[in-house]
């Protein structure tokens, strides 16, 4: 989390800055309100379309970043982040547009002329463009509107949990259309001075890499070399925990993966696809896993649609949730559904172990004794020592009763994967305890 607050942070100011030093106006000719209008109607500008462009080439899933950002679930947070950014830019930019005519209306203000300065360039080399683009003005400030309420729509729904994914999915894609028009609108209606300054090249980058992520979006190729078609050869059902254990077996190319990682899976096309973590390490036969649990409405019906022989298709795999470190001791949490990485994880290190010391705690709602008699297999082989909490019966994990069942708690890299909040308040304690912020490892497992 450190990371991607430092990313944001930093190209939000360095976004900023740029403008700044391109931006030519003359302080002391801002003298009243519409020319303060004018200049920060730029600014705004800038500021959205910027965000909106670096949010999209996240959307299209770069795993070139996911080491540097630490996972595709910390891309999104970021995406998320960069989208909250621009819907409050984007309606900052249409405020100043509307209401300052809306206040002349009304008697409450006077228009006043704007400077010439602050419309026009003062680079000779540059009167040729903004000649070119001064026709386009009017249709430009339309497309602007119509593609700013869109954009609005769609971030808002996007904000909207109980919004069904079925279709947020589906019209979320809308906003790369949205985004194409906007960028035009920017085109058009941005000082010409900008891109002969320190923000043109930086800016004149951002859109075309966002433009190019748009359209990889409309045409639904977001990933398109990372997806392969897999049929399910086997489903265990543990009714008393509400989970499908699925046996998937990849009919196409697969990369491989490592434990901890997870894909996207689209069990029916309508649906599309969601995110599961592989509960199966890659041992290159072709096959993976998945534990799926009845969470929300969609998952709740797989029991009753899904079949031994059901086409699936698969994409991934993604995530920087893979135990590396170079510490001898880790400690695992896992809370409900959240123990599939640790499964994963010790099938690989029954087979290839590593070393390490390792202390897993399973906390669950729920209790199925043939589950947690599968746990206790794998984590015997693994080396593991296991720490099973019903909560029903042991009450609740929490930091304290890590520290006393593990005296060297301090020295070790902790990796959780469960409820959000869960997963907050043990990082919050522990870090209350002392144990350092990079010892805390977390898969931010939501995708909207």
């Amino acid at each position: 989390m450190q990371t991607i607050r430092q990313v944001f942070g930093f190209f939000l100011l360095l976004l900023s800055t740029a403008w700044w030093l391109s931006d030519p106006t003359d302080a002391a000719s801002l003298t009243h309100v519409f020319a303060w209008r004018a200049v920060l109607l730029q600014y705004t500008g800038v500021l959205a379309i910027g965000v909106m462009a670096l949010a999209l080439v996240l959307a299209v899933r770069p795993v070139v970043f996911e080491p540097w950002l630490g996972g595709l679930d910390k891309m999104y947070r970021l995406h998320k982040w960069l989208g909250i950014t621009a819907l409050g830019a984007s309606i900052a930019h249409w405020l100043l547009a509307v209401v300052p005519s809306y206040l002349v209306g009304l008697g409450w203000i006077q228009r006043q002329a704007v400077s010439t300065s602050l419309l026009r360039t003062d680079l000779p080399a540059l009167e040729w463009l903004q000649q070119a683009l001064r026709g386009q003005r009017g249709m430009a400030v339309v497309v602007g509107e119509w593609a700013f309420y869109l954009a609005v729509l769609m971030m808002l729904l996007a904000l909207v949990r109980t919004f069904p994914y079925r279709y947020f999915f589906k019209v979320h894609r809308l906003l790369a259309a949205a985004f194409l028009a906007l960028a035009w609108h920017a085109l058009v209606l941005l000082r010409v001075d900008y891109w002969a300054g320190v923000l043109g090249l930086p800016l004149a980058l951002l859109v075309l890499a966002g433009g190019i992520a748009a359209v990889r979006v409309l045409l639904r190729r977001v990933a398109a070399g990372r997806k392969a078609v897999g049929e399910v050869s086997a489903i265990t059902r543990h009714e008393a925990v509400h989970t499908l254990e699925l046996a998937i077996d990849i009919k196409g190319r697969w990369a491989g993966h490592q434990a901890g990682q997870f894909a996207f899976v689209t069990f029916h096309a309508e649906e599309g696809a969601h995110p599961f973590t592989i509960a199966t390490p890659w041992t290159g036969d072709g096959r993976i896993g998945f534990l799926v649990k009845a969470l929300g409405d969609y998952t709740r019906t797989l029991e009753h649609r899904l079949r031994v022989g059901s086409v699936v298709q698969v994409e991934g795999p993604y995530g920087q949730f893979t135990f590396e470190g170079a510490r001898a001791r880790q400690i695992w949490v896992g809370g409900g559904i959240g123990i599939a990485p640790f499964v994963a994880r010790m099938k690989a290190l029954a087979q290839a172990p590593d070393g390490k010391t390792i202390d897993l705690f399973h906390a669950t709602a729920e209790y199925d004794a043939d589950a947690i008699g599968l746990l206790e297999r794998d984590a015997l082989a693994a080396g593991v020592r296991l720490h099973v909490l019903w909560d029903a019966r042991d009450g609740l994990l929490d930091a304290r009763r890590i520290a006393a069942a593990v005296p060297q708690w301090h020295e070790a890299d902790v990796w959780f994967c469960g409820p959000a909040a869960f997963g907050q308040a043990l990082r919050r304690d522990l870090l209350a305890l002392g144990l350092p912020a990079e010892q805390f490892h977390q898969e931010l497992f939501q995708m909207r």
